[in-house]
C-alpha cells in the first residue's frame, strides 16, 4: 500500500508535464495549416502580380473579401499533407531518411518558391516550353529533397486532385485565368501542385521527426 501511494503522486506530474500524441497532432497541424496559409499568400501575389489569375476587382480591396476562403483551403490542404506523408510512410514501413534536417527542408521551400516565381515571372516561347520546364523542376525536387516512392506517389496524386478542384472552381465561375490554355486551366498547374506537395510533405515529415526526438529527449531525462 506504502509504495503504490508513494508512486501515484510521482507518475501524474511527469504525465501531465508533456503534451499527449492528440496534442502533438494538434500543434503540428496548426503549424502546417499556418505555414500553407503564408505560402499561399505569397504565391498567389506573384500570380496576380503577373496577371495569371483574376478575381473580381472588390475581392484584392479588402482582406474579408470573398477571397478569404482561399488561403484557408491552402492551409487546409497543407495541414493534411504534411500530416498524410509521415503517416503514409509509417504504413508501408519505409520511414524517409533522406537529407532529414532543417537545412534542406529550408532550401526545399526555397526551390518551391522558385518554381512558382518561374511561372509568373519568366517569359517562355509558348505555353508547351513553360509546361515542359516546369514539370522538370517539379521532378528535379523530388529527386534532390524526397527521392521516396511514397512522396512520388503521393505527390502524382495531390496534384491530379488539386488540378481537378481548380478546374472545377474556374468551370464554376469562381475564378478565372487569364490565358488557359487547357480545360480552362493553365497546363502547368500539375507541376506546381506536384511540387507543394513533396514541399509540405517534407515540412510535415521534419516536424513529425522533430516531435518525435524531442518526446525521446525527454523520456531519457525522466
Amino acid at each position: 500500500m506504502g509504495g503504490q501511494d508513494n508512486a501515484s503522486p510521482v507518475s501524474r506530474p511527469l504525465c501531465s508535464r508533456y503534451p499527449g500524441p492528440k496534442m502533438n497532432l494538434m500543434i503540428r497541424g496548426l503549424l502546417l495549416f499556418l505555414i500553407g496559409v503564408f505560402l499561399a499568400l505569397v504565391l498567389n501575389l506573384l500570380q496576380v502580380q503577373r496577371n495569371v489569375t483574376l478575381f473580381p476587382p472588390d475581392v484584392l480591396s479588402s482582406l474579408f473579401s470573398s477571397a478569404w476562403w482561399v488561403p484557408l483551403c491552402c492551409g487546409t490542404a497543407a495541414a493534411a499533407i504534411g500530416l498524410l506523408y509521415p503517416c503514409i510512410d509509417r504504413q508501408l514501413g519505409e520511414p524517409h531518411r533522406f537529407k532529414r534536417e532543417w537545412s534542406s527542408v529550408m532550401r526545399c521551400v526555397a526551390v518551391f518558391v522558385g518554381i512558382n516565381h518561374a511561372s509568373a515571372k519568366v517569359d517562355f516561347a509558348n505555353n508547351i516550353q513553360l509546361s515542359l520546364t516546369l514539370a522538370a523542376l517539379s521532378i528535379g525536387l523530388w529527386w534532390t529533397f524526397d527521392r521516396s516512392r511514397s512522396g512520388l506517389g503521393l505527390g502524382i496524386g495531390i496534384s491530379f486532385f488539386a488540378t481537378l478542384v481548380s478546374q472545377l472552381l474556374v468551370y464554376n465561375g469562381v475564378y478565372e485565368y487569364t490565358a488557359p490554355d487547357f480545360l480552362y486551366v493553365r497546363s502547368w498547374l500539375p507541376s506546381i501542385f506536384f511540387a507543394g506537395g513533396i514541399t509540405m510533405g517534407n515540412i510535415g515529415r521534419q516536424l513529425e521527426m522533430y516531435e518525435r526526438k524531442s518526446l525521446t529527449d525527454k523520456s531519457h531525462q525522466d
